[in-house]
């Protein structure tokens, strides 16, 4: 599968209505690729004017700035802007919660200002408007569906409910774990945890997220993150689940109906 560049783009005089921030994970990590091809596929459909950076994207410092690097994440988030504003970037979406917070939230102090937005609410705004069609939930209707909040999509930015309406859309059986929202649980990914080794203590944070997700004896586990998906598999293939719990991102759920449509 082929990606509009933005570079392309600009050689032909045209430019793209949202520049699609694909992320570290979504460019390497083989299972959030799939993701990526989903969303991709996604705005396909809808006929969204889109392009990505290609080689021209580097890591937008988060992990770095998390664990103390201040200097590494200046030097990546102006390296960013120096691309983006090149291009005249004016939107962006991107499917990691990490990447948004820090786009949205922290480029501005060093002079990186756009409209940033999560690729569940992009989701949301397009089945609002008709663009994609959902409703019916194919091969999902009915399943027991439950959503894990990601700390920098939920906590961090109060994004709580575009992620649910598009999963309402599905006709599925919607279930809350009993954290969930403002009470979520970390997936134990967050703040560069995911690119170091445990400490020590009694339990993994992501097992002790698997136990609250086995609660709700769900068929899918939905998540709208890269990072939780890595931890939230890991912790059903701990209870050796992995045969009947689903974990998939949002947009994972709404490219699987489009398929079945076309």
């Amino acid at each position: 599968m082929s990606y509009p560049l933005m570079a392309d783009l600009l050689a032909r005089g045209e430019s793209p209505d949202i520049l699609f921030w694909v992320g570290c994970a979504g460019s390497f990590d083989e299972r959030a690729q799939r993701i990526t091809r989903a969303f991709a596929d996604i705005l396909n459909a809808a006929e969204v004017k889109y392009a990505v950076l290609g080689t021209e994207e580097s890591c937008t410092g988060d992990p770095a700035r998390r664990a103390g690097d201040e200097f590494t994440f200046q030097m990546q988030a102006l390296m960013n802007i120096q691309v983006l504003d090149g291009y005249e970037v004016k939107k962006i979406v991107t499917a990691c919660p990490h990447c948004f917070n820090t786009l949205k939230n922290e480029y501005p102090e060093l002079g990186g200002n756009y409209e940033v937005i999560h690729h569940t609410t992009l989701l949301q705004q397009l089945i609002n408007e008709g663009r994609i069609k959902v409703k019916g939930g194919g091969t999902f209707k009915g399943k027991r569906i439950t959503f894990h909040d990601s700390c920098y999509l939920g906590r961090a930015n109060g994004i709580y409910e575009a992620p649910r309406e598009v999963l309402q859309q599905l006709d599925a059986d919607l279930h809350e774990m009993k954290r969930s929202r403002k009470n979520g649980l970390c997936c134990g990914a967050g703040g560069a945890q995911m690119f170091k080794e445990a400490e020590n203590g009694k339990k993994e944070v992501n097992i002790e997220r698997a136990d609250d997700m086995l609660e709700v004896k769900p068929d899918v586990v939905a998540v709208a993150c890269p990072f939780c998906m890595t931890m939230l598999r890991d912790g059903v293939k701990h209870y050796e689940k992995e045969n009947e719990i689903q974990v998939l991102d949002v947009s994972e759920l709404v490219a699987e109906i489009l398929k079945t449509q076309s």
